[in-house]
């Protein structure tokens, strides 16, 4: 009885390190010792088993959306695997939030600041809303940077270029089929998602349909935060260089 109660915490299993069995009130030793931790110890304990794999399925995911819209012409059978797929990865977040949203110390105060996050839980047939999935993978390459500028400026490098691809990726997909669509296929998508990310917008494609509006709207205004963002970068390093120089200018007179 204790080894499969011991199994069944895969994600924090006795392998696991740092990882001890018998928390309070577990006179068997069949609990691992993070179920008796604090709040803010479980959370932790819960982001570090689980970020690999959530990193894995928000990948998986984005190659299993993007298959199918890339390439129409594969077969029904490979359309079936990709959408199985897709089902599996949100089968994984939603086991994800559940499990946050238990350990969180104030419920209500989780879903509010997840309300985004809850929206692609619960409502999974609002195929845009699924890629904010990937912001696990955003979020994973920002921890990984050491300095502040740099943490952002890879933070907006690597957010820019998704959020290219995969608004690429969404307009095709909302637009594709319907008698009025400009946006034919994914190098169409392509091209729309950089000039409207840009804010440049020639006119010469856009959304007809609601979904592929929607898109858009989410797509402009992260546009208009990435820029914003770059633009304050480059004029704080501009300002830290006239400082410098200006210092340099002083010591030596």
């Amino acid at each position: 009885m204790g080894g499969c109660s011991k199994a069944a915490v895969v994600l924090v299993g006795e392998a696991a390190p740092g990882v001890t069995w018998g928390g309070p009130g577990d006179t068997e030793g069949r609990m691992p010792m993070w179920l008796g931790q604090n709040v803010e110890t479980k959370a932790s304990v819960w982001a570090q088993r689980a970020e690999p794999l959530l990193i894995i399925a928000a990948l998986a995911f984005l190659g299993a959306y993007a298959w199918p819209i890339i390439d129409p012409a594969i077969s029904d059978e490979t359309k079936s695997l990709c959408a199985s797929v897709v089902w599996l990865t949100w089968a994984l977040f939603v086991v994800d939030y559940g499990t946050r949203l238990f350990i969180a110390k104030d419920r209500w105060a989780f879903v509010r600041r997840n309300a985004l996050e809850l929206a692609t839980v619960v409502l999974p047939m609002f195929r845009p809303l699924r890629l904010v999935r990937l912001l696990v993978v955003l979020e994973y390459v920002q921890r990984r940077a050491m300095s502040v500028r740099i943490k952002a400026g890879t933070y907006l490098a690597t957010g820019g270029a998704l959020l290219v691809f995969v608004g690429g990726l969404a307009i095709t997909d909302a637009e594709r089929g319907h008698p009025d669509a400009l946006i034919a296929n994914v190098g169409d998508g392509w091209w729309w998602a950089f000039v409207s990310m840009t804010t440049v917008g020639y006119g010469d494609m856009y959304p007809v349909t609601t979904t592929g509006r929607l898109v858009a709207t989410v797509l402009m205004l992260a546009g208009i935060a990435v820029l914003g963002s770059v633009t304050g970068m480059v004029a704080s390093w501009v300002l830290e260089q006239v400082k410098a120089t200006n210092d340099d200018h002083e010591r030596a007179s």
